[in-house]
């Protein structure tokens, strides 16, 4: 496992992801926040990309371990749901004042439709 580091990817609901993959082994040990957004790592010569929602990543010892409320593969996304959530929270937004504290949930329903679009996007590409 010297040129390898074990990545895992935890939700609520599943183990997503418990593998080895391709990335920069011996990397200094941290704890950080997450923001929704797109992971991706390499496996072999392929590259992976999940859409993530947020939640913590810690790297100890060659293991990345990603603790998040939900993580999708493009495959597994709905993109019909995630373009309806990606309608009503742009309607909420534009029907807020930037003060209200439903104003900002409604930013992060944005933001994590947009990610689930782009990465169910790049899926279908491939």
């Amino acid at each position: 496992m010297a040129d390898k580091i074990k990545l895992r990817v935890v939700t609520p609901s599943r183990l997503m992801l418990d593998e080895e993959v391709d990335e920069v082994p011996n990397h200094i040990s941290f704890l950080s926040t997450l923001v929704p957004g797109e992971m991706s790592y390499k496996q072999g010569a392929s590259k992976r990309i999940l859409a993530v929602s947020g939640g913590y990543a810690e790297v100890l010892d060659n293991v990345m371990t990603v603790l998040a409320p939900a993580a999708e593969f493009g495959a597994e996304i709905d993109t019909v749901r995630a373009q309806r959530a990606k309608e009503r929270a742009e309607k909420q937004m534009a029907e807020l004042n930037r003060e209200e504290k439903d104003f900002e949930l409604a930013e992060v329903a944005l933001q994590r439709a947009l990610v689930r679009l782009e990465v169910a996007s790049k899926d279908a590409r491939r």
